[in-house]
C-alpha cells in the first residue's frame, strides 16, 4: 500500500476494537493514533490536529468534540463508531455533528468502511484546497491593498503637483479678472488650463482636455505647463514669438505631443486678448463645447470656430478667428466634462441648457457651479474645467501682472 500523509485519530475505550481498526487503517497507508478517551487525546489536539476522527462516544461528547473542532476553523470530520443498531442512536449521532456512522466492528464490512473513508477524504482535500485558495486570496488582497495605498499616495502627490501648476484664483491681469475651477473625476486630472500676460498689451488664456484619464493624461498636463513656460522664456529672450500667435501655439503643442510617442492627443482652445485693440484672437483644436461670450447688454452666444485635434497629425493647420470686444464682456470656457452633468440627453440640448444658464445669470464660476450642483457630485463621469475671463476695463485701473 502506498504511504499517505493523512492522519487519523481513533477514540475508543474498547482497546481490541481500537487496535483492530488501527491495524486496518495503517495497512491502508494512513498515520493512525489511538486513545481510550478524549482526555488522553488532548495533547494531540494541541500539537497537530488529525484529518479524520473515528470515535465511539455518546451524542453529547460528539457534540462537544465537533464544537471544539469547528472553533479551529478546520474541516475535521468525526465518524461515530457504534455497536448499536438503533436508528435513534444513529440519528442522535448525526444531529450531534457526526459526519457519518459506522457499525462496530468497523472493519468487518471493509467495503463500507473504505467507501466512508473515500468520501471523507474527498471532502478533506476539497476543504484543504479551499483553505489554500482562501489564504492565497487573503495574501493577494493584502498585497492589493498595499499596492492601492501606495498608488493612492503617488496620486495624491501627483495631484499636489498639478494644483501647484495651476494659476492663481481671481487673478487680475491687465484689467481682466480671470478665475478657474477644476474638478477631476479621478485623483489626477486630464484637464488643464492657464492664463498669463504675454506682453503689456496681450493676455493669453487656454483650456485643454487630454484624451483619457489618470496618470498618463496627467503627464501631458505637465508637458503643457513646461511648454508654455519655455515659450514665455523664448519670447523674453526674443528667440521665438510663437506664443504671440494662437495657431503657432497649437503647432508647438502638436509637435511636443508627437515627439513623446505617448499616443495622447489634446483638444485645446487658446485665446489671446489684445487690451488696446479690444480683440480676442483664438484658435480651436477640436475643443468642445466652444466658449460662451456674454456681453453686458445681454447678448450671449457660443464662439464660432473649429479645427483639428492636437497631437494626431504631422502637419496640421489651424485657422485664427477674431471677435471684437467692443463692450464689457464675460468669457466662459469649459472642458467637455461640463456636458456630462447636464441632464438633457442630446448634445444640442446640453449646449442649449448651458447657454441658457449663462444667459440667465449663471455667468460666474460660483453661480454656474451652484446651478449644476458641481460641489455636491462626489463621483464625476469626466474631469471638469472652467475658466472665466471678466472684463474690468471700465472699472478701477487694475494692471497687476502674473
Amino acid at each position: 500500500m502506498n504511504s499517505r500523509t493523512e492522519r487519523i485519530l481513533i477514540i475508543d475505550a474498547d482497546e481490541q476494537a481500537r487496535n483492530d481498526l488501527s491495524r486496518y487503517l495503517e495497512a491502508r497507508g494512513f498515520y493512525v493514533t489511538g486513545y481510550p478517551d478524549i482526555q488522553s487525546a488532548r495533547g494531540l489536539f494541541e500539537d497537530k490536529l488529525p484529518d479524520v476522527i473515528f470515535a465511539d462516544l455518546p451524542a453529547d461528547a460528539i457534540r462537544d468534540l465537533t464544537t471544539r473542532l469547528a472553533d479551529s476553523e478546520s474541516f475535521i470530520p468525526v465518524v461515530t463508531c457504534t455497536a448499536s443498531n438503533s436508528s435513534t442512536d444513529v440519528i442522535q449521532a448525526l444531529r450531534a455533528g457526526a459526519a457519518d456512522v459506522v457499525l462496530k466492528p468497523c472493519n468487518d464490512d471493509k467495503g463500507a468502511l473504505d467507501d466512508v473513508i473515500g468520501k471523507l477524504f474527498d471532502r478533506v482535500r476539497v476543504n484543504r484546497l479551499n483553505q489554500l485558495y482562501r489564504q492565497e486570496l487573503e495574501e493577494t488582497n493584502r498585497e492589493l491593498r498595499s499596492g492601492i495605498a501606495e498608488l493612492r499616495a503617488d496620486q495624491n502627490a501627483g495631484r499636489k503637483v498639478q494644483l501647484r501648476m495651476l494659476p492663481d484664483h481671481d487673478l487680475q491681469i491687465s484689467g481682466l479678472q480671470v478665475d478657474h475651477k477644476i474638478k477631476p473625476s479621478l485623483y489626477l486630472s486630464g484637464d488643464f488650463l492657464d492664463y498669463f500676460r504675454i506682453s503689456e498689451d496681450k493676455v493669453l488664456v487656454y483650456i485643454a482636455d487630454v484624451s483619457g484619464h489618470g496618470a498618463s493624461s496627467a503627464f501631458v498636463t505637465v508637458l503643457l505647463k513646461n511648454l508654455t513656460n519655455r515659450l514665455q522664456r523664448n519670447l523674453k529672450r526674443q528667440s521665438s514669438d510663437d506664443i504671440l500667435h494662437p495657431e503657432r501655439f497649437l503647432e508647438r503643442i502638436n509637435s511636443e505631443l508627437l515627439d513623446t510617442g505617448l499616443g495622447k492627443h489634446v483638444t485645446v482652445f487658446v485665446g489671446i486678448i489684445s487690451i488696446s485693440e479690444r480683440i480676442l484672437s483664438y484658435a480651436v483644436g477640436a475643443h468642445f463645447p466652444m466658449p460662451i461670450l456674454s456681453f453686458e447688454d445681454g447678448e450671449t452666444r457660443f464662439l464660432e470656430g473649429n479645427g483639428l485635434p492636437v497631437g494626431l497629425f504631422e502637419d496640421p493647420e489651424w485657422e485664427v478667428y477674431q471677435v471684437h470686444l467692443d463692450r464689457p464682456f464675460r468669457l466662459l470656457m469649459f472642458s467637455d466634462g461640463i456636458l456630462e452633468v447636464i441632464a438633457p440627453k442630446s448634445l444640442d440640448e446640453k449646449e442649449r441648457t448651458l447657454l441658457e444658464l449663462v444667459s440667465g445669470g449663471s455667468h460666474t464660476i460660483a453661480s454656474l457651479s451652484e446651478a449644476l450642483g458641481l460641489d455636491t457630485i462626489s463621483e464625476l463621469p469626466d474631469d471638469i474645467a472652467i475658466v472665466s475671463v471678466t472684463d474690468a476695463l471700465d472699472g478701477p485701473d487694475n494692471t497687476s501682472s502674473t
